[in-house]
């Protein structure tokens, strides 16, 4: 088992650092958040084309690169550091169902698109108290009432009834949210007889599984920029003629979130490694993945943000924004406790 990351993934970590640092700053991340655009078409073009992201983890026969989920992960932490708006995950789901349902027709005919980034898919992973979606004669009936950028999708993918659907994104009644995170737009998708094209059987478990991995490297980039930005300020406030930094009260509270930052990165590596070399473990990483990662970023977003003092909750700074994603993150997939319920009984824990 290794848990760290190797040459290439850190090389490939730092190129897409840069490339975010240049086309994605905080400051554009703010102006794409506060208008009506969900992500920079110019910017998800480049990553898509240039870099080759949307089909880093799509096998080669299918147009994507065929890496691992390892490489997969470098890259989305990076993306949840800068809190780039891309609908790379919603991308990721979407494959990942793909891949799983048993339909190479159907893997052949979208999966290319998907990997070049012309098709801006999005997969749907129903959450507990969801409405139920159903299928007859080639239509879909129901509602998916939380989809990441499911107004700008081309393809949704979704599960109903055990099987997998691809429905034009044209095709159904959809209604942008307002949310918490203003990076990651969401909107309310309705189904009502839609046609739909049959694309296999939904494995919708190990979909969830591999979401679960990859949001977890998300919410690890975002957790150990908060850190770091927190700490940086703390060696440069001066207040009652000292650095913030030297107090004992702040310094034993970012000592607390480093110990946070140290387990959060040794689960993330666990899941990645699990997900790459041993599916039987992965449902026990990836449930972990998100039992932890959620509550854990969310617990280092409000610290950044209650250390900063005052400045902290001014909407100018962006320490809400870290902390808004943090929070949306923790229940995007499920609350924590779906997630733990999944751990024990995985573990075989539950009575």
């Amino acid at each position: 088992m290794r848990l760290l990351q190797s040459d290439d993934q850190r090389d490939l970590a730092s190129a897409v650092r840069a490339f975010l640092a240049e086309t994605s700053p905080i400051g554009r991340v703010r102006e794409i958040a506060e208008s009506d655009a969900g992500h920079d078409p110019r910017v998800w073009e480049r990553m898509a084309g240039e870099l080759g992201l949307a089909g880093l983890a799509i096998p080669e026969e299918h147009g994507g690169s065929g890496a691992g989920r390892g490489e997969l992960a470098a890259v989305l932490e990076e993306l949840g550091a800068a809190l780039t708006p891309s609908p790379l995950l919603g991308a990721v789901i979407a494959a990942d169902l793909l891949l799983a349902s048993g339909d190479s027709a159907a893997a052949k005919d979208l999966l290319p698109g998907i990997a070049a980034g012309t098709t801006l898919a999005v997969g749907v992973l129903p959450v507990p108290g969801d409405p139920e979606i159903t299928a007859s004669g080639g239509t879909l009936t129901g509602v998916a009432p939380r989809v990441p950028h499911g107004l700008d999708a081309d393809l949704i993918i979704v599960p109903a009834g055990g099987e997998l659907y691809a429905v034009r994104g044209a095709d159904a009644a959809r209604t942008a949210l307002t949310t918490l995170d203003l990076t990651r737009p969401q909107a309310r998708v309705e189904f009502a007889a839609t046609p739909a094209r049959h694309v296999g059987t939904a494995d919708v478990d190990r979909a969830l599984d591999l979401a679960s991995v990859a949001l977890a490297a998300e919410q690890l980039g975002g957790l150990r920029r908060c850190l770091d930005a927190i700490v940086e300020y703390a060696k440069l406030r001066v207040q009652f003629g000292r650095y913030v930094g030297s107090f004992q009260g702040v310094k034993h509270r970012l000592a607390d979130m480093h110990c946070v930052l140290e387990q959060a990165e040794a689960v993330v590596r666990y899941a990645t490694w699990a997900a790459d070399e041993d599916p039987g473990e992965l449902p026990v990483a990836a449930a972990l993945a998100q039992s932890y990662l959620g509550r854990a970023y969310f617990r280092v977003a409000r610290d950044h943000l209650l250390l900063h003092g005052g400045i902290g909750f001014t909407w100018e700074h962006d320490a809400h924004l870290y902390y808004k994603r943090a929070k949306t993150d923790e229940l995007l997939l499920g609350a924590p406790r779906r997630h733990r319920e999944r751990l024990a009984a995985h573990l075989d824990l539950l009575p």
